[in-house]
């Protein structure tokens, strides 16, 4: 099998790449990226020398070049991991979002059915764009209400995708998974943001009131079961993906301090400050994921403690990567 993986040097998708060529040596593995700010290469070092990974620099709004690398490579599999993502700066530069999330998107399905229109397209959403909801967990048939300029393009990715499954027949997968967490996750997103700056001994900020609820599931879960909905041939469906671990920031933030101050029996809770809250931001997301987890039997392996517990140790014992970034506000 042939994957073409775009936004590969990203958190997640470097992890998805890591785990198709160790599970399947006959794999053969194109990653495009563009490189962006929150891209890095480092996170595929492991397999930088695999005789079957191989890497491009291309950006998915690049309409000739993608529709060249589809040409010459020939997948059988398009995993579109490509996105911006941090909501904070979809609000303060929604074009950009636009750009990739929605043009990325179309540029990437009208180049499949110009040059290889058999192939599977997956594309990697998120849980927010069901929004915000007070109990109970959204289906994959419930509507969208997205919030943010993030989850409004991914929204509107998702609506492509399923244009063109109807439209022109391409084969296609929607992946609508909560929040990632785990080693390399570029410092910005809240469980890397408070440890990055808990170690700085900066302040650690938290939205409003702290009591934001998100399903947190550990990225090596998320990516493993993206890998085993691929290998069992799902198609022309959509696919919650979550660890029914719901926890709120204040606990997230807590919890986070106390496997810190057993590290190094400094205390972090001090740096705890809360700031004005986000635009729109929404209170809970949940998702229901009944139907992955019949379809295909799969369950999540790691628990919030343990994934966190192992998370917070990689960001101590390799602060030369981070710290090449510095933590963001």
């Amino acid at each position: 099998m042939k994957i073409l993986v775009t936004g590969g040097a990203g958190f997640i998708a470097s992890f998805f790449i890591k785990l198709c060529l160790k599970v399947d040596k006959n794999i053969k593995i194109l990653n495009i990226d563009k490189l962006g700010y929150a891209s890095d290469l480092q996170r595929l070092k492991e397999v930088s020398n695999n005789k079957n990974y191989f890497f491009k620099k291309i950006n998915i709004c690049n309409l000739k070049k993608i529709e060249e690398v589809i040409g010459q490579f020939k997948p059988d599999v398009l995993v579109n991991f490509a996105a911006e993502s941090h909501v904070d700066n979809s609000i303060n530069k929604p074009s950009e979002f636009i750009n990739s999330n929605i043009y990325g998107t179309f540029n990437l399905l009208s180049s499949i059915i110009k040059v290889r229109s058999k192939l599977l397209f997956v594309h990697i959403s998120t849980d927010e764009v069901y929004g915000s909801t007070k109990k109970g967990g959204f289906k994959e048939s419930d509507r969208y209400n997205p919030s943010s300029p993030y989850s409004a393009s991914k929204a509107s990715s998702d609506m492509l995708v399923n244009a063109w499954n109807k439209t022109f027949g391409l084969k296609t997968l929607i992946i609508n998974s909560t929040n990632n967490y785990g080693p390399y996750q570029f410092p910005e997103k809240l469980i890397p943001v408070i440890i990055c700056n808990a170690l700085k001994g900066k302040s650690i900020p938290i939205y409003g009131d702290g009591k934001y609820v998100r399903d947190w599931i550990h990225v090596q879960d998320n990516v493993e079961c993206i890998f085993e909905l691929i290998q069992k041939k799902k198609q022309n469906e959509q696919f919650n993906i979550g660890a029914q671990q719901k926890k709120n920031n204040l606990w997230i933030v807590n919890t986070i301090c106390d496997l810190l101050e057993k590290l190094d029996g400094r205390s972090y809770k001090h740096l705890i400050k809360h700031v004005k809250d986000r635009l729109g931001h929404d209170r809970r997301y949940s998702v229901n994921t009944d139907k992955v987890r019949k379809s295909i039997g799969w369950s999540n392996r790691i628990s919030i403690k343990d994934g966190l517990e192992s998370t917070v140790k990689w960001y101590y014992n390799n602060q030369e990567w981070w710290r090449r970034f510095g933590a963001q506000k």
